[in-house]
């Protein structure tokens, strides 16, 4: 399944339901510059779609990292705590935030496809 994306600048990959990869967008961590502190959810936290997940510190602003589903945090990106730079060198792979069971899938349905979002951020 390829890459879905919320108007807030999201990413998710749900090839895996079971934990599927949430991150920021190319186009959010070029917004905010550089990364220098994530404040990542709790394994076990559940959240609604929608809801804070999470912030993302940088040297320009701090901005709040939102669920793109509803569901269960199973892991978090330990080495993005480590060095959130890694936001900004690799969002779309090792810039991972968190890893989430989804409590209903049919929330996918809503997000956008990698064009859909093209299209918001010429709107942007």
């Amino acid at each position: 399944m390829p890459l879905q994306f919320t108007s807030d600048h999201e990413w998710i990959d749900a090839a895996n339901p079971s934990a599927a990869v949430v991150g920021i967008t190319m186009h959010a961590q070029d917004a905010l510059g550089d990364v220098v502190f994530v404040d990542l959810p709790a394994v076990g936290a559940t959240f609604a779609k929608g809801e804070v997940a999470g912030v993302v510190e940088s040297v320009k602003a701090a901005a709040d990292l939102y669920a793109p589903v509803s569901g269960e945090v199973v892991e978090v990106n330990e080495a993005l705590r480590a060095d959130p730079a890694l936001a900004n060198s690799d969002p779309l792979a090792l810039g991972w935030f968190f890893k989430v069971k989804l409590s209903n899938p049919a929330e996918l349905a809503g997000l956008l496809d990698q064009t859909g979002y093209d299209d918001l951020l010429k709107t942007l």
